[in-house]
Order: structure tokens, then C-alpha cells, then sequence
């Protein structure tokens, strides 16, 4: 059975995401209405499943300070990785190849990147999924939603720069899908792979929290800064009490 939830919330996670992203791309005026809010509300869900599912698991399995220690090094460890990933070298060599995309009708080489690295954090992502439910269902819904709540808008971006980079949108969108797949063996990985790391959910479960807290304050909630006026702030608090009562109400409902 848990095979089967594993199975379901990570299709739901990676295709489901993208196909809600898709629609929302369809009705440009609806995608500018909801995008302030679809992000705020990204990351409630990130920080309320660190901190109302995660972290309280990871503790109840093992002793505080270890677990707060990994999530430190975690965050550190995402930031020089996010650090390594935008070397000047290597966007100065995007940015040149950009320069001369016109005259060569060339694809924007930020495109490849954008998908290599969407698919390697999917494939982390259907690990943490499959994590998740080898603790209990609970915390497996409560983490798949959290996954699915902050890809949409990532989704979102993806199609933006793809199409930016010269893609027709029906090939944007069919490589964004083959790269939004590798969910499914990050989740098939994590559950054969079940016995040898079950001394290790703890420390894995620290790992995504700090995933988590990461992309929720480091990669989204800046963006939310971006958009002050009064109306932008109100849609922002209402995606963010939504979130956070998003999963405080799952948390309820699965205990």
C-alpha cells in the first residue's frame, strides 16, 4: 500500500505540477491574477511542512541537536551548491552565446541548464516523497503537497525561459515533462532503497527540511519583495495564512 501512495503523490508532484502550471499558461490573465499568491502560498506550504511535519519526525526518531546540526549543514550546503551552479564563467558563456542566438537561430543554452538541473531536483524530490511515507502516510501527504505547492510556480518559470530562449511551447512543455518524470525514479530509488537508509531517515528527513526552509526563504520568498504595493501585500498575507492552513488542517485531519 505504501508503494502505491509513493507511486500516486509522486506522479502528483511532478506531472500533476506541470499539467497545473500548463493550464495556468493557457489563461494568461488568470496566471497574472494568481502568481502573487500561487507563490506566497508555495512558501507557507515549504515552511509549515519543515516545521509542522519534518523537523518534528526527525526529532521524535533521534536526538535534537544532531538533527539541527544537519539541517545547518544542509542550508549551507544548498547555498554553495546554488553558489557553484551560477559561476560567472558560466553565465558569462550563456550570456555570450545569448548575444548572438539571433544571428545563428540557435536555442539559448539556458534552456538545457534550466532542464538539467529541473530534473536532478525532481529526482531529489521523489526521494524525499518516498522518505516521507516510509515514516507514515501522514507526513507523505503533508510533504507531496509541500512538493507540489512550490513546483507549480517553478513550473511556471521554466515555461517562461524556455519559451524566452526560442522553444515553441509544445516542445517547452513535452521537455519539461520528460524532465518533470524524474520524480518517479527518485521515488522508485528511495523506496527499494528503503532498508539500507532506514537508519538514516532522521538525517534525511533533516536534509529535506532544509530543502525546504531553503527554497521557501532563499529562492522565493525575495521574489515576494519584489511586489510592495497594498493590494500585492494583501494577496501575499492571503497565500500565506492558505498555506499554512493548508497543512496545519492535513495535519489535523491524517493524525
Amino acid at each position: 500500500m505504501r508503494f502505491t501512495y509513493v507511486l500516486i503523490f509522486s506522479l502528483l508532484g511532478s506531472v500533476g505540477a506541470l499539467t497545473g502550471a500548463g493550464v495556468l499558461l493557457m489563461f494568461p490573465k488568470l496566471h497574472d491574477r494568481l502568481k502573487t499568491i500561487l507563490l506566497a502560498y508555495a512558501v507557507a506550504t515549504l515552511l509549515s511542512a519543515a516545521f509542522m511535519g519534518l523537523i518534528p519526525e526527525a526529532i521524535e526518531h533521534h536526538q535534537a541537536k544532531p538533527i539541527l546540526v544537519v539541517i545547518l549543514a544542509g542550508l549551507y550546503g544548498f547555498f554553495f551548491l546554488e553558489k557553484i551552479l551560477r559561476l560567472p564563467h558560466i553565465h558569462g558563456h550563456v550570456a555570450e552565446q545569448h548575444d548572438h542566438a539571433d544571428e545563428r537561430h540557435t536555442i539559448h543554452p539556458a534552456a538545457f541548464i534550466i532542464l538539467v538541473g529541473d530534473a536532478f531536483h525532481n529526482f531529489v524530490d521523489g526521494i524525499v516523497i518516498a522518505t516521507s511515507f516510509s515514516v507514515s502516510v501522514q507526513l507523505g501527504v503533508l510533504t507531496s503537497l509541500a512538493v507540489v505547492a512550490h513546483e507549480v510556480p517553478q513550473e511556471l518559470g521554466d515555461f517562461t525561459i524556455l519559451l524566452q530562449s526560442g522553444w515553441s511551447a509544445r516542445k517547452a512543455y513535452w521537455m519539461n515533462l520528460l524532465s518533470a518524470l524524474a520524480t518517479l525514479p527518485g521515488a522508485l530509488l528511495g523506496y527499494v532503497a528503503l532498508q539500507a537508509i532506514e537508519p538514516h531517515i532522521p538525517y534525511l528527513l533533516a536534509i529535506a527540511a532544509a530543502s525546504f526552509l531553503y527554497i521557501a526563504t532563499v529562492d522565493l520568498a525575495p521574489i515576494l519583495h519584489h511586489e510592495s504595493g497594498f493590494k500585492e501585500s494583501l494577496s501575499q498575507m492571503a497565500g500565506l495564512l492558505l498555506g499554512a492552513g493548508t497543512i496545519s488542517l492535513l495535519h489535523h485531519l491524517l493524525r
